[in-house]
Protein backbone atom coordinates (compact mmCIF):
# COMPACT_ATOMS: atom_id res chain seq x y z
CA UNK A 1 0.00 0.00 0.00
CA UNK A 2 1.21 3.76 -0.47
CA UNK A 3 0.15 6.83 1.03
CA UNK A 4 1.85 10.11 0.99
CA UNK A 5 1.06 13.79 2.21
CA UNK A 6 0.58 16.47 -0.16
CA UNK A 7 4.77 17.02 0.51
CA UNK A 8 7.58 15.44 -0.75
CA UNK A 9 7.68 12.70 1.87
CA UNK A 10 6.01 8.87 1.89
CA UNK A 11 4.23 7.50 4.90
CA UNK A 12 5.06 3.93 5.89
CA UNK A 13 2.13 1.41 6.30
CA UNK A 14 2.05 1.17 10.15
CA UNK A 15 1.58 5.24 10.53
CA UNK A 16 -1.24 4.77 7.58
CA UNK A 17 -2.90 2.40 9.56
CA UNK A 18 -3.08 4.90 12.53
CA UNK A 19 -4.34 7.51 10.49
CA UNK A 20 -7.04 5.50 8.82
CA UNK A 21 -8.08 4.00 13.01
CA UNK A 22 -8.15 7.05 14.28
CA UNK A 23 -10.96 9.96 13.59
CA UNK A 24 -9.91 13.17 12.61
CA UNK A 25 -9.16 15.47 14.99
CA UNK A 26 -7.85 19.10 16.68
CA UNK A 27 -4.21 18.38 17.28
CA UNK A 28 -4.50 20.78 20.42
CA UNK A 29 -2.55 23.89 19.47
CA UNK A 30 -4.23 26.55 17.81
CA UNK A 31 -6.70 24.69 16.74
CA UNK A 32 -5.37 23.41 13.34
CA UNK A 33 -6.47 20.21 11.94
CA UNK A 34 -5.22 16.65 11.02
CA UNK A 35 -2.70 17.31 7.94
CA UNK A 36 -4.52 16.29 4.95
CA UNK A 37 -3.55 12.54 3.35
CA UNK A 38 -4.39 10.77 0.70
CA UNK A 39 -4.97 7.37 0.91
CA UNK A 40 -3.89 5.37 -2.42
CA UNK A 41 -6.34 2.23 -1.13
CA UNK A 42 -8.71 2.03 0.99
CA UNK A 43 -7.44 -1.27 3.12
CA UNK A 44 -4.88 -0.91 5.27
CA UNK A 45 -2.21 -3.47 5.97
CA UNK A 46 -3.17 -5.15 8.86
CA UNK A 47 -0.13 -3.73 11.78
CA UNK A 48 0.27 -6.19 14.84
CA UNK A 49 2.51 -3.70 16.77
CA UNK A 50 0.37 -0.08 16.96
CA UNK A 51 -2.45 -1.16 18.49
CA UNK A 52 -5.81 1.10 18.37
CA UNK A 53 -5.06 2.12 21.93
CA UNK A 54 -1.84 3.54 21.22
CA UNK A 55 -2.45 4.56 17.55
CA UNK A 56 -4.38 7.78 19.47
CA UNK A 57 -1.28 8.88 20.65
CA UNK A 58 0.87 8.18 17.83
CA UNK A 59 -1.40 10.29 15.81
CA UNK A 60 -1.87 12.95 18.09
CA UNK A 61 2.15 13.48 18.06
CA UNK A 62 2.44 13.02 13.81
CA UNK A 63 -0.16 15.72 13.81
CA UNK A 64 1.59 18.11 16.43
CA UNK A 65 4.70 17.74 14.85
CA UNK A 66 3.49 17.95 11.34
CA UNK A 67 1.67 21.42 12.26
CA UNK A 68 4.87 22.68 13.78
CA UNK A 69 7.17 22.06 11.56
CA UNK A 70 5.36 23.02 8.07
CA UNK A 71 7.73 25.38 6.38
CA UNK A 72 10.64 23.93 7.53
CA UNK A 73 13.17 22.48 4.94
CA UNK A 74 16.28 19.41 5.68
CA UNK A 75 19.50 20.26 4.06
CA UNK A 76 18.18 17.85 1.73
CA UNK A 77 15.47 20.36 0.51
CA UNK A 78 12.96 17.85 1.68
CA UNK A 79 10.20 18.97 4.20
CA UNK A 80 11.19 18.70 7.75
CA UNK A 81 8.69 16.28 8.63
CA UNK A 82 9.98 13.42 6.77
CA UNK A 83 12.55 13.39 9.47
CA UNK A 84 10.56 12.87 12.24
CA UNK A 85 8.19 10.38 10.76
CA UNK A 86 11.95 8.05 9.79
CA UNK A 87 12.78 8.60 13.64
CA UNK A 88 9.52 7.31 14.45
CA UNK A 89 9.82 4.39 12.39
CA UNK A 90 13.17 3.58 13.88
CA UNK A 91 12.18 3.14 16.97
CA UNK A 92 8.60 1.34 16.29
CA UNK A 93 10.94 -1.43 14.39
CA UNK A 94 13.07 -1.26 17.12
CA UNK A 95 9.73 -2.11 19.28
CA UNK A 96 9.32 1.11 21.50
CA UNK A 97 5.57 1.47 22.90
CA UNK A 98 3.74 4.43 22.01
CA UNK A 99 5.42 7.50 24.02
CA UNK A 100 8.79 6.31 22.85
CA UNK A 101 7.15 6.47 19.07
CA UNK A 102 5.49 10.12 20.06
CA UNK A 103 9.07 11.44 20.82
CA UNK A 104 10.42 10.31 18.13
CA UNK A 105 7.90 12.96 16.15
CA UNK A 106 7.87 15.14 18.75
CA UNK A 107 12.09 15.11 19.77
CA UNK A 108 13.16 19.17 17.55
CA UNK A 109 9.76 20.45 18.40
CA UNK A 110 11.05 22.17 21.42
CA UNK A 111 14.40 22.77 19.95
CA UNK A 112 13.55 24.65 16.52
CA UNK A 113 9.93 25.60 17.22
CA UNK A 114 8.32 27.63 20.18
CA UNK A 115 6.77 24.91 21.57
CA UNK A 116 7.37 24.60 25.58
CA UNK A 117 7.55 21.57 27.28
CA UNK A 118 5.18 22.15 29.87
CA UNK A 119 2.76 22.43 26.49
CA UNK A 120 4.11 18.92 25.50
CA UNK A 121 3.16 18.14 28.72
CA UNK A 122 -0.28 19.49 28.73
CA UNK A 123 -0.80 17.84 25.02
CA UNK A 124 0.80 15.01 25.56
CA UNK A 125 1.71 13.67 29.27
CA UNK A 126 4.46 14.23 31.64
CA UNK A 127 6.14 10.76 30.22
CA UNK A 128 6.80 11.95 26.86
CA UNK A 129 7.82 15.41 27.96
CA UNK A 130 10.00 13.57 29.73
CA UNK A 131 11.19 11.99 26.23
CA UNK A 132 11.36 14.90 24.55
CA UNK A 133 13.12 17.17 26.77
CA UNK A 134 15.60 14.46 27.98
CA UNK A 135 16.81 14.37 24.19
CA UNK A 136 16.39 17.96 23.96
CA UNK A 137 19.10 18.24 26.57
CA UNK A 138 21.36 16.20 24.77
CA UNK A 139 21.64 18.47 21.47
CA UNK A 140 22.59 21.65 23.72
CA UNK A 141 26.12 22.18 24.40
CA UNK A 142 28.58 24.85 24.06
CA UNK A 143 32.20 23.88 25.66
CA UNK A 144 35.43 25.59 24.68
CA UNK A 145 37.38 22.61 23.88
CA UNK A 146 36.47 18.96 21.53
CA UNK A 147 37.83 17.12 24.15
CA UNK A 148 35.25 19.06 27.15
CA UNK A 149 32.37 19.31 24.81
CA UNK A 150 32.53 15.28 24.64
CA UNK A 151 33.38 14.63 27.90
CA UNK A 152 30.31 16.83 28.56
CA UNK A 153 28.20 15.11 26.39
CA UNK A 154 29.02 11.90 27.48
CA UNK A 155 27.96 12.86 31.28
CA UNK A 156 24.87 14.12 30.06
CA UNK A 157 23.71 10.82 27.89
CA UNK A 158 25.06 8.93 31.23
CA UNK A 159 22.85 10.89 32.88
CA UNK A 160 20.14 10.46 30.96
CA UNK A 161 20.17 6.55 30.72
CA UNK A 162 20.37 6.33 34.75
CA UNK A 163 17.34 8.24 34.41
CA UNK A 164 15.44 6.55 31.42
CA UNK A 165 17.54 4.71 28.86
CA UNK A 166 14.37 5.33 26.25
CA UNK A 167 16.41 8.52 25.44
CA UNK A 168 19.40 7.39 24.34
CA UNK A 169 17.37 5.18 22.56
CA UNK A 170 15.25 7.70 20.78
CA UNK A 171 18.78 9.95 20.09
CA UNK A 172 20.81 7.10 18.71
CA UNK A 173 17.70 7.04 16.16
CA UNK A 174 17.89 10.42 15.15
CA UNK A 175 21.66 10.33 14.70
CA UNK A 176 20.63 7.05 12.68
CA UNK A 177 18.75 9.09 10.05
CA UNK A 178 21.03 12.28 10.33
CA UNK A 179 23.87 10.12 9.02
CA UNK A 180 21.62 7.83 6.23
CA UNK A 181 21.52 11.30 4.94
CA UNK A 182 24.49 12.99 5.72
CA UNK A 183 25.85 13.68 1.86
CA UNK A 184 23.69 16.54 1.98
CA UNK A 185 26.01 18.78 4.37
CA UNK A 186 29.49 20.04 3.27
CA UNK A 187 32.26 18.09 3.78
CA UNK A 188 33.21 19.70 7.29
CA UNK A 189 30.32 18.94 8.76
CA UNK A 190 30.27 15.49 6.97
CA UNK A 191 33.81 14.40 9.61
CA UNK A 192 32.91 16.27 12.57
CA UNK A 193 29.37 14.57 12.62
CA UNK A 194 30.63 11.10 11.75
CA UNK A 195 33.90 11.21 14.18
CA UNK A 196 31.34 12.38 17.08
CA UNK A 197 29.11 9.11 15.86
CA UNK A 198 31.88 6.73 15.58
CA UNK A 199 33.23 7.54 19.26
CA UNK A 200 30.12 8.22 20.88
CA UNK A 201 26.78 6.95 19.32
CA UNK A 202 28.09 3.69 17.47
CA UNK A 203 30.12 2.49 21.14
CA UNK A 204 26.66 3.24 23.06
CA UNK A 205 24.46 1.42 20.42
CA UNK A 206 27.21 -1.59 21.22
CA UNK A 207 26.66 -1.19 25.01
CA UNK A 208 23.12 -1.12 25.00
CA UNK A 209 23.22 -4.33 22.30
CA UNK A 210 21.46 -2.80 19.37
CA UNK A 211 23.60 -4.46 16.88
CA UNK A 212 21.69 -3.58 13.97
CA UNK A 213 22.18 0.43 14.71
CA UNK A 214 25.78 -0.06 15.48
CA UNK A 215 26.79 -1.73 12.59
CA UNK A 216 25.03 1.04 10.38
CA UNK A 217 26.39 3.95 12.27
CA UNK A 218 30.29 2.68 11.90
CA UNK A 219 29.72 1.90 8.23
CA UNK A 220 28.71 5.02 7.70
CA UNK A 221 30.65 6.75 9.54
CA UNK A 222 33.15 5.03 8.15
CA UNK A 223 32.55 6.35 4.56
CA UNK A 224 32.87 9.70 5.49
CA UNK A 225 35.60 9.51 7.62
CA UNK A 226 37.81 7.46 5.08
CA UNK A 227 36.09 7.55 1.73
CA UNK A 228 38.82 5.73 0.02
CA UNK A 229 39.20 3.13 2.19
CA UNK A 230 35.33 3.00 2.53
CA UNK A 231 35.45 2.44 -1.68
CA UNK A 232 38.20 -0.35 -1.78
CA UNK A 233 36.39 -2.42 0.96
CA UNK A 234 33.16 -2.16 -0.84
CA UNK A 235 34.97 -3.11 -3.85
CA UNK A 236 36.47 -6.09 -1.94
CA UNK A 237 33.61 -7.34 -0.84
CA UNK A 238 31.75 -7.33 -3.97
CA UNK A 239 33.91 -9.39 -5.65
CA UNK A 240 33.21 -12.93 -6.09
CA UNK A 241 30.98 -12.59 -3.85
CA UNK A 242 28.79 -14.50 -6.39
CA UNK A 243 31.14 -17.54 -5.63
CA UNK A 244 31.39 -16.92 -2.13
CA UNK A 245 28.42 -16.77 -1.26
CA UNK A 246 27.72 -20.01 -3.31
CA UNK A 247 30.04 -21.76 -1.39
CA UNK A 248 28.40 -20.56 1.92
CA UNK A 249 24.40 -21.51 0.90
CA UNK A 250 25.97 -24.71 -0.06
CA UNK A 251 27.69 -25.33 3.43
CA UNK A 252 24.00 -24.27 5.24
CA UNK A 253 22.22 -26.22 2.87
CA UNK A 254 23.74 -29.42 4.10
CA UNK A 255 23.86 -28.40 7.87
CA UNK A 256 20.39 -27.54 7.88
CA UNK A 257 19.62 -31.09 6.92
CA UNK A 258 21.96 -32.72 9.31
CA UNK A 259 19.86 -30.73 12.03
CA UNK A 260 16.66 -31.81 10.98
CA UNK A 261 17.73 -35.51 10.87
CA UNK A 262 18.58 -35.21 14.44
CA UNK A 263 15.41 -33.83 15.33
CA UNK A 264 16.96 -30.36 16.33
CA UNK A 265 14.10 -27.41 15.79
CA UNK A 266 15.76 -24.88 13.27
CA UNK A 267 14.23 -22.12 13.18
CA UNK A 268 16.67 -20.60 10.66
CA UNK A 269 20.09 -21.11 8.76
CA UNK A 270 21.20 -18.09 6.46
CA UNK A 271 24.78 -16.80 5.32
CA UNK A 272 25.58 -12.99 6.08
CA UNK A 273 27.99 -10.84 5.03
CA UNK A 274 30.11 -9.27 7.53
CA UNK A 275 29.87 -5.12 7.80
CA UNK A 276 32.18 -2.71 6.06
CA UNK A 277 34.02 -1.22 8.92
CA UNK A 278 34.31 -4.64 11.03
CA UNK A 279 36.41 -5.81 8.25
CA UNK A 280 38.47 -3.35 7.81
CA UNK A 281 39.12 -2.84 12.10
CA UNK A 282 40.15 -6.36 11.88
CA UNK A 283 42.32 -6.17 8.75
CA UNK A 284 44.34 -3.19 10.40
CA UNK A 285 44.37 -4.44 13.92
CA UNK A 286 46.07 -7.91 12.46
CA UNK A 287 47.75 -6.24 9.85
CA UNK A 288 46.27 -8.58 7.09
CA UNK A 289 45.07 -8.38 3.66
CA UNK A 290 41.18 -8.36 2.49
CA UNK A 291 42.39 -11.69 0.91
CA UNK A 292 43.54 -13.25 4.25
CA UNK A 293 40.39 -12.44 5.99
CA UNK A 294 38.24 -15.09 6.26
CA UNK A 295 35.20 -14.36 8.37
CA UNK A 296 33.98 -11.40 5.72
CA UNK A 297 30.80 -13.35 5.86
CA UNK A 298 29.34 -16.26 8.50
CA UNK A 299 26.49 -18.94 8.75
CA UNK A 300 23.97 -18.61 11.62
CA UNK A 301 21.84 -21.22 12.84
CA UNK A 302 18.85 -20.32 14.97
CA UNK A 303 17.61 -23.13 16.72
CA UNK A 304 15.00 -23.23 19.61
CA UNK A 305 16.65 -23.97 22.75
CA UNK A 306 19.70 -23.55 24.44
CA UNK A 307 20.92 -27.14 24.81
CA UNK A 308 20.15 -27.40 20.69
CA UNK A 309 22.46 -24.77 20.36
CA UNK A 310 25.30 -26.83 21.64
CA UNK A 311 24.27 -30.18 19.87
CA UNK A 312 24.46 -28.08 16.66
CA UNK A 313 27.75 -27.06 17.55
CA UNK A 314 28.63 -31.20 18.19
CA UNK A 315 27.42 -31.26 14.33
CA UNK A 316 28.93 -28.55 12.96
CA UNK A 317 32.13 -30.00 14.33
CA UNK A 318 31.70 -33.39 13.58
CA UNK A 319 30.93 -32.54 9.51
CA UNK A 320 33.81 -30.32 9.79
CA UNK A 321 37.24 -30.01 11.20
CA UNK A 322 36.91 -27.13 13.70
CA UNK A 323 40.44 -24.44 13.88
CA UNK A 324 41.98 -24.83 17.79
CA UNK A 325 41.74 -21.44 19.59
CA UNK A 326 38.57 -20.27 17.43
CA UNK A 327 35.84 -21.45 19.85
CA UNK A 328 33.73 -19.06 21.77
CA UNK A 329 30.72 -19.42 23.92
CA UNK A 330 28.96 -16.56 24.61
CA UNK A 331 26.27 -18.78 26.29
CA UNK A 332 28.17 -19.64 29.30
CA UNK A 333 29.70 -16.14 29.49
CA UNK A 334 27.34 -13.38 27.71
CA UNK A 335 28.54 -9.93 27.03
CA UNK A 336 28.27 -7.40 29.24
CA UNK A 337 25.22 -6.14 26.59
CA UNK A 338 23.69 -9.43 27.00
CA UNK A 339 24.79 -10.49 23.86
CA UNK A 340 24.68 -14.86 23.66
CA UNK A 341 25.69 -17.08 20.75
CA UNK A 342 28.30 -19.98 20.05
CA UNK A 343 30.80 -18.59 17.64
CA UNK A 344 32.93 -21.68 15.76
CA UNK A 345 34.92 -21.46 13.06
CA UNK A 346 35.46 -24.50 11.02
CA UNK A 347 37.22 -25.77 7.88
CA UNK A 348 35.05 -25.90 5.17
CA UNK A 349 34.40 -28.22 2.16
CA UNK A 350 36.20 -26.01 -0.19
CA UNK A 351 39.11 -26.12 1.95
CA UNK A 352 38.66 -22.09 3.38
CA UNK A 353 37.51 -21.36 7.27
CA UNK A 354 34.04 -20.39 7.39
CA UNK A 355 32.62 -18.86 10.67
CA UNK A 356 29.77 -20.47 12.60
CA UNK A 357 27.13 -18.98 14.90
CA UNK A 358 24.99 -20.68 16.90
CA UNK A 359 21.94 -18.88 18.84
CA UNK A 360 17.87 -19.21 20.00
CA UNK A 361 15.76 -16.58 18.40
CA UNK A 362 15.69 -14.83 21.85
CA UNK A 363 19.61 -14.56 21.44
CA UNK A 364 19.14 -13.48 18.03
CA UNK A 365 16.10 -10.83 18.78
CA UNK A 366 19.13 -9.48 21.43
CA UNK A 367 22.02 -9.62 19.21
CA UNK A 368 19.61 -7.37 16.98
CA UNK A 369 17.89 -5.13 19.67
CA UNK A 370 20.11 -5.20 22.75
CA UNK A 371 17.91 -2.86 25.67
CA UNK A 372 14.60 -2.83 22.84
CA UNK A 373 14.22 -7.18 23.61
CA UNK A 374 14.32 -6.46 26.93
CA UNK A 375 11.79 -3.37 27.08
CA UNK A 376 9.98 -3.23 30.62
CA UNK A 377 8.37 0.11 29.82
CA UNK A 378 4.54 -1.64 29.57
CA UNK A 379 1.45 0.82 29.07
CA UNK A 380 -0.19 0.83 32.41
CA UNK A 381 -2.41 3.71 33.40
CA UNK A 382 -0.30 6.28 31.32
CA UNK A 383 2.55 5.34 33.97
CA UNK A 384 5.75 3.24 33.66
CA UNK A 385 8.60 2.03 35.27
CA UNK A 386 11.93 3.15 33.45
CA UNK A 387 14.40 4.12 36.42
CA UNK A 388 17.30 1.81 36.72
CA UNK A 389 16.98 -0.13 39.86
CA UNK A 390 19.51 -1.03 42.01
CA UNK A 391 19.14 -4.70 41.46
CA UNK A 392 19.18 -3.90 37.36
CA UNK A 393 22.68 -5.39 36.48
CA UNK A 394 22.49 -5.18 32.57
CA UNK A 395 23.28 -1.49 33.18
CA UNK A 396 25.48 -1.40 36.05
CA UNK A 397 28.42 -0.06 33.76
CA UNK A 398 26.66 3.32 33.60
CA UNK A 399 25.80 3.32 37.21
CA UNK A 400 29.33 3.35 38.06
CA UNK A 401 30.81 5.39 34.97
CA UNK A 402 27.96 8.04 36.54
CA UNK A 403 29.90 7.67 40.27
CA UNK A 404 32.83 8.06 38.83
CA UNK A 405 32.75 11.28 36.97
CA UNK A 406 31.70 13.19 40.04
CA UNK A 407 35.24 12.56 41.11
CA UNK A 408 36.78 13.74 37.49
CA UNK A 409 36.35 17.12 37.59
CA UNK A 410 39.50 17.25 34.32
CA UNK A 411 38.09 16.52 31.10
CA UNK A 412 40.74 14.54 29.90
CA UNK A 413 40.62 12.23 32.85
CA UNK A 414 36.95 11.74 32.03
CA UNK A 415 37.48 10.63 28.55
CA UNK A 416 40.89 8.31 29.36
CA UNK A 417 37.86 6.51 31.96
CA UNK A 418 35.31 6.45 29.06
CA UNK A 419 37.64 5.13 27.07
CA UNK A 420 38.42 2.38 29.24
CA UNK A 421 35.34 1.14 29.81
CA UNK A 422 32.91 2.20 26.86
CA UNK A 423 35.30 1.11 24.12
CA UNK A 424 37.93 -2.06 25.78
CA UNK A 425 36.65 -5.47 25.70
CA UNK A 426 35.82 -6.90 28.69
CA UNK A 427 37.28 -9.68 31.02
CA UNK A 428 35.45 -12.13 32.78
CA UNK A 429 35.87 -13.57 36.27
CA UNK A 430 34.40 -16.41 38.47
CA UNK A 431 33.43 -15.01 42.07
CA UNK A 432 33.97 -17.45 45.10
CA UNK A 433 30.29 -18.54 44.54
CA UNK A 434 30.83 -19.46 41.44
CA UNK A 435 29.13 -16.69 39.11
CA UNK A 436 30.03 -14.80 36.41
CA UNK A 437 31.20 -11.02 36.67
CA UNK A 438 32.75 -9.06 33.47
CA UNK A 439 35.55 -6.36 34.51
CA UNK A 440 36.70 -4.11 31.98
CA UNK A 441 40.24 -5.42 30.18
CA UNK A 442 43.17 -4.30 32.33
CA UNK A 443 41.68 -4.69 35.80
CA UNK A 444 43.71 -5.87 39.08
CA UNK A 445 42.57 -8.53 41.75
CA UNK A 446 41.44 -5.59 43.86
CA UNK A 447 39.33 -4.27 41.61
CA UNK A 448 37.85 -7.39 41.85
CA UNK A 449 38.37 -7.81 45.55
CA UNK A 450 35.73 -3.99 45.49
CA UNK A 451 33.24 -5.20 43.25
CA UNK A 452 32.45 -8.51 45.87
CA UNK A 453 32.89 -6.42 48.58
CA UNK A 454 35.89 -7.91 50.28
CA UNK A 455 37.43 -4.45 50.56
CA UNK A 456 34.84 -2.37 52.81
CA UNK A 457 37.63 -0.02 54.54
CA UNK A 458 37.42 3.63 53.75
CA UNK A 459 40.95 4.18 53.66
CA UNK A 460 42.33 1.93 50.87
CA UNK A 461 44.85 3.63 49.00
CA UNK A 462 46.33 2.00 45.96
CA UNK A 463 50.05 2.67 45.06
CA UNK A 464 52.41 1.85 42.49
CA UNK A 465 54.30 -1.40 43.15
CA UNK A 466 57.95 -1.83 41.66
CA UNK A 467 57.68 1.92 39.70
CA UNK A 468 55.03 0.39 38.02
CA UNK A 469 51.48 3.40 38.24
CA UNK A 470 48.82 2.35 38.87
CA UNK A 471 46.15 1.56 35.84
CA UNK A 472 43.52 4.00 35.28
CA UNK A 473 40.61 1.06 36.50
CA UNK A 474 42.17 0.87 39.88
CA UNK A 475 39.83 2.51 42.56
CA UNK A 476 41.10 5.08 45.05
CA UNK A 477 39.54 5.57 48.18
Amino acid sequence: MTSSLPIDCTLPNWLTTCLLEVPKHHNGRNGAMTPPIEVLETTPEKDTHTTKSNCKLVRQAFEFAYTLHQGQKRASGKPYICHPIEVAGLLRDLGGDSAMIAAGFLHDVVEDTDVTPEEIEATFGAEVRQLVEGVTKLSKFNFRSKTERQAENFRRMFLAMAQDIRVIVVKLADRLHNMRTLEHLNNTKQRRIAQETLEIFAPLANRLGIGRFKWELEDLSFKYLEPDAYRKMQTYVTEKRTDREARLQQVANMLEKRLQATGIGVVEVSSRPKHLYGIYRKMERQQKDFHEIYDVAAIRLIVNTNDECYRALAIVHDAFRPIPGRFKDYIGLPKPNRYQSLHTVVIGSHGRPIEVQIRTLEMHHIAEYGIAAHWKYKESNGSSNTLLTADDEKFTWVRQLLEWQSDLKDANEFMDDIRGNLFDEDVYVFTPNGDVMSLTRGATTVDFAYRIGLLAQPNWLIRSFMSWPPILNWLLY
